[in-house]
């Protein structure tokens, strides 16, 4: 009977261990299953929509400048009278071919106001005091397309031109995709301007400038710019940004 109850005892004992040891590995299993979802949670969060639809609008300014660093200085100092005016810093860019032909863009929190500082004297003396050198081209656009995510210091090609009609330019440009990336052109920011979206822009990420350059003059975006109402050549402004308020 004692050895009977022995091997009772031995038998029972073992099975706890047994039971023991596979409920442990279904835990273990269960928390590395957890844990992927949990990472594969965490990597989904990362991912940052950087595409905007929401319309912006915005000043744009390009003028040219006796010295860049010196305007800089000056324009930053009076930054609280843009502000007081509604518009907000967003970027500089200087040009490609000339480094002292700046843009400027701002955004507007107000566009009558903007419309009104862009003609007030006191704005034409601080920017006669900076430095800025003849007429300035001042715009205010609607933005109505943007890509935010950051690639670095490319060249961008702001390009402006007129269009038939504005839906039609979007359908069409948004055909292009496919033949940009081929070519070494990103979109970056679409818009028009606030009064007349005939009056259309379009800014570009040159990624290869080669293929860029070789595409502008290429008889398939001829063909693009006519199937989508472009009409004439845009006239375009080369530049790297400077600074990303």
């Amino acid at each position: 009977m004692k050895l009977f109850r022995s091997i009772n005892s031995l038998f029972y004992t073992g099975m706890v261990i047994l039971l023991s040891s596979c409920g442990s590995g279904g835990n273990e299993k269960t928390t590395a299953k957890n844990t992927t979802a949990a990472a594969d949670s965490a990597a989904k969060a990362k991912v940052v929509n950087t595409i905007i639809t929401t319309p912006q609008n915005m000043v744009v300014v390009t003028h040219k400048v006796a010295n860049y660093a010196k305007w800089l200085v000056s324009y930053e100092e009076h930054d609280s009278v843009r502000v007081a005016n509604g518009l907000h810093n967003y970027v500089i860019g200087r040009g490609v071919e000339d480094t002292n032909m700046v843009m400027v863009a701002l955004k507007a929190d107000d566009t009558a106001k903007a419309k009104a500082f862009g003609k007030s004297p006191g704005l034409k003396e601080a920017m006669k005091k900076a430095g800025v050198l003849g007429v300035p081209m001042i715009s205010i656009t609607t933005t109505t397309w943007q890509d935010t995510s950051n690639i670095g210091g490319a060249i961008r090609s702001r390009a402006t031109f007129m269009v038939k009609d504005w839906d039609a330019f979007v359908k069409g440009f948004e055909d292009g995709k496919q033949a940009r990336s081929d070519n070494g052109i990103m979109a970056r920011v679409i818009g028009h301007d606030l009064d007349d979206n005939k009056k259309a822009f379009v800014v570009t990420a040159l990624t290869d400038t080669a293929k860029a350059f070789a595409y502008y003059k290429s008889d398939e975006l001829k063909k693009r710019r006519a199937a989508s109402g472009v009409i004439g050549e845009p006239t375009r402004f080369l530049f790297t940004i400077a600074k990303h308020y």
